[in-house]
């Protein structure tokens, strides 16, 4: 996608006024999507976006209106931009199968960093809301899960597959230790494999991951001699955390390497697990309708971005070439100020930062001029099914994304891209000013409101 003209800067007063009419006003009333609802309930998958991962009016949109799609809709997975074994631990305690008593308990797992991105107060209430709706479900069927889709988790995920083995195999569970004793030189971290690779200080260990795979598949039947869906359910995730470790080991050996192919790897593992979840709970019988938390950057189809000019592809995109577009809704949201929680470097301590208002050639400019002119409320919803809104929105603009480090020195270059709106989602969310998210930890440098500084890294 070509760069964003000087002419693009400033709209119309008709395009706003097209705008306009295409918003529909977020009050914080029951009523507030219930259109938005009707347009997408019959979906198999609906992906909600967020432009930042640290900004807690996203969450709070986000679960309101997946609460709805579970409620009054049937959908019952939501699938998130976290590592598997991580949320396999919340996911327990929804589905009230853990000795965890507590939300925070729950949550614990996610130690990797940025750990407020999932130990937050709203993933908190949302959780605790998760396991109030399955405690009240009579039907087991209609209880909802809280699955991972990410595959950062290369230890973790081992030390899963070899727990599952102990308990139904443990001549099978000596021999994947014996596999993935492979990584053991190298040390814990996927990072310190994938550098180890890059300067010939290791051997691949990709053979043994494989293997480790097909045995546990090989042995599946084997290990589902006992009925019941739990026993299912536990095999399900050992495989899918076997399936982290092979594509794990295949992530970090790309990272050092060929930036676009461990993104393309990273996106197509997420739509991959997307795909498993759909066929494990539809093979029970149902129709499974999913919900998706990831960032915008994972939800928008890339094909609508830049991402397409460097040859990335995302979940979006996957998503809607997979189950055609009338089966999946993307949903985007954007903020044009406010605050957010980043840190200023990778593995840094999470900051309550300031975020620089929008650039004038951006969409989210676009946006707040609605507000501003009263022509839209500070919080708005719009679809692009709207002709007007997508006359306007098909101009390409800049569009922002911030991952989980923040640098605002550099925002020009690190947090924009050019986008055309109306493509890259189905529904678009702004909240015109947004606040930080809140951590569940105690980290001391987060209160504080600091400068801004941005970099789009961790997204």
């Amino acid at each position: 996608m070509s760069a964003v003209p000087d002419l693009y800067r400033t709209a119309s007063r008709a395009s706003l006024t097209e705008l306009g009419r295409a918003a529909r006003p977020i009050e914080g009333r029951d009523d507030d999507y219930d259109e938005l609802l009707a347009l997408v309930a019959d979906r198999r998958v609906v992906l909600i976006g967020e432009a930042s991962h640290g900004s807690e009016d996203f969450y709070c949109e986000r679960a309101r209106i997946t609460q709805r799609l579970i409620e009054e809709h049937g959908f019952t997975v939501v699938a998130v931009e976290a590592d598997w074994p991580d949320a396999d631990r919340a996911n327990r305690f929804v589905m009230g199968s853990s000795d965890d008593v507590t939300v925070g308990a729950a949550l614990s797992d996610f130690r990797r960093f940025p750990t407020w991105m999932w130990r937050n107060t709203e993933v908190e209430r949302f959780i605790g809301w998760l396991r109030d709706h399955n405690d009240r479900c009579r039907d087991p069927r209609r209880k909802v899960r809280f699955q991972g889709l990410d595959l950062y988790s290369l230890r973790a995920s081992m030390d899963a597959v070899v727990a599952y083995l102990d308990r139904v195999d443990p001549d099978e569970a000596h021999r994947a230790r014996d596999r993935y004793a492979c990584f053991d030189h190298v040390g814990a971290e996927g990072q310190a494999y994938g550098f180890a690779l890059a300067h010939e200080r290791a051997v691949p260990c990709e053979s043994e991951v494989v293997a480790q795979l097909v045995e546990l598949r090989r042995h599946a039947s084997e290990y589902l001699r006992r009925d019941g869906w739990i026993e299912e359910d536990e095999l399900f995730s050992a495989e899918q955390n076997a399936v982290v470790v092979r594509d794990a080991e295949e992530y970090y050996q790309q990272m050092y390497r060929a930036e676009v192919s461990s993104w393309n790897l990273r996106d197509r593992h997420m739509a991959a697990t997307l795909d498993a979840l759909l066929d494990h709970f539809d093979h029970r019988g149902g129709h499974t309708k999913v919900v998706v938390w990831e960032h915008n950057s994972h939800i928008g189809d890339a094909r609508a971005t830049a991402m397409s000019v460097r040859g990335e592809l995302n979940v979006g995109q996957l998503a809607r070439q997979r189950y055609g577009k009338h089966a999946v809704a993307l949903i985007g949201l954007t903020t044009y100020d406010g605050e957010v929680t980043a840190a200023t470097d990778w593995g840094q301590p999470a900051r309550r930062r300031t975020v620089r208002a929008a650039l004038p050639e951006s969409y989210e400019h676009l946006l707040h001029e609605l507000v501003l002119d009263g022509l839209a409320p500070a919080r708005f919803w719009m679809p692009m099914s709207d002709a007007g809104a997508a006359s306007v929105l098909e101009t390409p603009r800049l569009e922002r994304a911030i991952g989980v480090v923040y640098r605002p020195e550099t925002e020009r270059a690190s947090h924009y891209f050019p986008a055309r709106l109306d493509q890259q989602f189905d529904i678009v969310i702004h909240l015109d000013r947004t606040s930080a998210l809140q951590p569940l930890d105690d980290i001391a440098a987060w209160d504080p409101l600091e400068p801004p500084q941005t970099y789009p890294s961790g997204i």
